[in-house]
This record gives C-alpha cells, sequence and structure tokens, in this order.
C-alpha cells in the first residue's frame, strides 16, 4: 500500500501479539511509526531493531494505557517527533476473567481504563494532529457480542464499549474527512490464546468452533489495519469488521 509511505502513526500496546505485526506491517508500508509498552521492554527492543533492520523508523514510548496522562502524552511526543501524526491504533487491551460474585470495583475501573477508556483519551489527543484522511482504528474482540464461557462479563463490557465509542467518534470526525473503525478479531494465536488450547487465560477448545479449521495470526488481522489506514478504505468509517475464521456463522 504505497499510499502509506511518508505517514506517521501510534500503536498502543505494540511489543507484542497484534499490536507488535500491526507495528511491523505499518512500518514495512513506509509509515514512521510510534508505538507504547508498559512491561516488555525486551519485546519492544526487538520490535524496534527488526523495523530498523528492514530501512523502516519506529519508536517505542513506555507508558501505562491506564494513566491518561501518560496516553496522551506518548502521542504528543510521537508527533513532535514526526511532526505530524495520521493514524491511531488504539491497541492495547487486557484480559480479566472473574466470576460475578467475586469482581472487585478495582477490577471494574482496571479494565475500563485500559480497555475503554484508553481509546478515548487516545483518541482525544490524535485529534488534534489528525487531518483529512486521517485514520483512527480501534481492536476490540468478538468477545463483545459471543462468549463461550462463564467469567466474560468484564471482558465483553469493555469490548462491546468500543463500539458505541467507534461510532461516536465517527460521527463527530467525519467532517474533518477522519474516519473510525473497530475491528473484532476472533480467536487469534497470541499471548492470550494458543492455537493449541493448553496455554494461556482462554484454556478452551474453541478450534472446533472456527469454520477455518484454524486460528487467526496477528499479521492477517495487521494486514485489515493496513488497509483501513489506506486512501482505498477513504469510505468506511464507524464500521465494526468480524475477522473471526467463522468462528461466529
Amino acid at each position: 500500500m504505497s499510499n502509506l509511505a511518508g505517514k506517521a502513526a501510534v500503536v498502543t500496546g505494540g511489543s507484542r501479539g497484534i499490536g507488535a505485526a500491526t507495528t511491523i506491517r505499518l512500518a514495512d508500508a513506509g509509515v514512521r511509526v510510534a508505538f507504547t509498552y508498559l512491561n516488555s521492554a525486551e519485546e519492544a527492543g526487538k520490535v524496534v531493531r527488526q523495523i530498523e533492520s528492514r530501512g523502516g523508523r519506529a519508536v517505542a514510548i513506555r507508558a501505562d494505557a491506564a494513566d491518561p496522562a501518560a496516553q496522551a502524552a506518548a502521542i504528543d511526543s510521537a508527533a513532535a517527533e514526526f511532526g505530524r501524526l495520521d493514524i491511531l491504533v488504539n491497541n492495547a487491551g487486557i484480559l480479566m476473567g472473574e466470576e460475578l460474585p467475586k469482581i472487585t470495583l478495582e477490577q471494574i475501573d482496571r479494565i475500563l481504563a485500559v480497555n475503554v477508556r484508553a481509546a478515548l483519551i487516545g483518541a482525544q489527543a490524535a485529534a488534534k494532529y489528525l487531518r483529512a484522511g486521517g485514520r483512527i482504528i480501534n481492536i476490540g474482540s468478538i468477545g463483545a457480542r459471543w462468549f463461550p464461557q462463564p467469567m466474560g462479563t468484564l471482558y465483553g463490557m469493555s469490548k462491546s464499549a468500543l463500539c458505541g465509542l467507534t461510532k461516536g467518534l465517527a460521527r463527530d470526525l467525519g467532517e474533518y474527512g477522519i474516519t473510525v473503525n473497530l475491528i473484532e478479531p476472533g480467536p487469534i494465536e497470541t499471548d492470550m490464546l494458543d492455537a493449541d488450547g493448553a496455554d494461556g487465560p482462554m484454556d478452551i477448545p474453541l478450534l472446533p468452533l472456527v469454520a477455518l479449521g484454524r486460528f487467526g495470526s496477528p499479521a492477517e488481522i495487521a494486514s485489515l489495519v493496513a488497509h483501513l489506514s489506506s486512501e482505498e478504505a477513504g469510505f468506511i468509517t464507524g464500521a465494526t469488521i468480524t475477522a473471526d475464521g467463522g468462528l461466529t456463522l
């Protein structure tokens, strides 16, 4: 997607999984990318070195998505570093499962802060710099509409909120030529869910339920992000796009 060359992006939670794949995919398309991380300094360094070894440019910024000031400061820093901002990918998120009677206020506040509030704060900060053709892409989850086991209340609540946020932002920013869309991945091979079903907090037999008979890769979600970032996707906004291999057919 050559029309992305020379643009600048921020990817939150970009050191691992879908975030890392997105950071690398955009950089391969010629985008200068800043990405945030919290505890994965080693992984963040690997992403930067991989991009630089291929002739791209990337900056890793340590920022807690649950800290509104840090979230906004990271975006301000990226815009200052690159002299512009064209794309924001709100990817940072946490998975938290708990039995309903045991859910605490602290857990509610934490998951909403990271999975929802951070996306809104990020959009507010990015809107100062985005111009016509700008893109905001939120990464949600199929867990917003479909959950195969108990203890999904916290996670499902947080991810479903991104649908309303996306539609509201799309309406607010549409007059400026800025698009806002939501991607809802299904089972993707990340730290949260391994393909063999033997590791990670999502330790359930999902594979038999996927129409394609396999889990997705972070790179496949990253390619969808790249498309939504491009000029070709200029008439798509306020949309929720499912990429789940037919899990919810």
